[in-house]
């Protein structure tokens, strides 16, 4: 990696925050319409987490992992995600939904995309299976923003043992 050209790598958020500010306000409206229509908020952080993990996006897996802990998201699931389908640790509801968030990230042949919308289609419904597809779509959308802007993780600091 050329690390001089990194350093004049354009923050696509900060340079047009308008823009930004639209696709937040897209990803808001993805997130009530998914709790309108009864999805859990941990499974949008799985969502964004599953999505986040094709994608190779450090800086959205650092965020959404934190956000899914603070949702009462357990380690082990976390833990286990990228390999969901070997474990048993996901509800019926939880698969079909990371299987439509897969397949809109990586956008399979025809006959996948409808093997997987017939999947997700017999455990959401309609307004569930809308959500996820926006979910996935502004999850999507915010990796390109933090992987081509190269947005820096930042380690956490050390939480002493014993400690609340």
């Amino acid at each position: 990696m050329n690390v001089e050209a990194d350093h004049r790598r354009v923050f696509v958020d900060k340079q047009s925050p308008d823009v930004f500010r639209a696709l937040l306000q897209t990803a808001k409206a993805a997130r009530a319409a998914a709790t309108e229509a009864g999805l859990d908020p941990r499974l949008i952080e799985l969502v964004n987490l599953r999505v986040s993990a094709i994608n190779a996006c450090a800086y959205c897996l650092d965020q959404h992992t934190r956000d899914a802990l603070k949702l009462g998201e357990t380690a082990q699931r976390l833990a286990t995600l990228s390999a969901w389908r070997g474990t048993d640790l996901f509800s019926p509801t939880e698969q079909a939904a990371l299987v439509l968030a897969e397949s809109v990230t990586t956008l399979p042949s025809a006959d996948d995309q409808a093997r997987d919308y017939a999947l997700a289609r017999q455990q959401l419904s309609a307004d569930q299976i809308s959500a996820v597809i926006w979910v996935a779509i502004t999850m999507n959308s915010f990796n390109r923003v933090s992987i081509l802007s190269r947005h820096p993780v930042r380690p956490q600091e050390k939480v002493a043992a014993g400690a609340s």
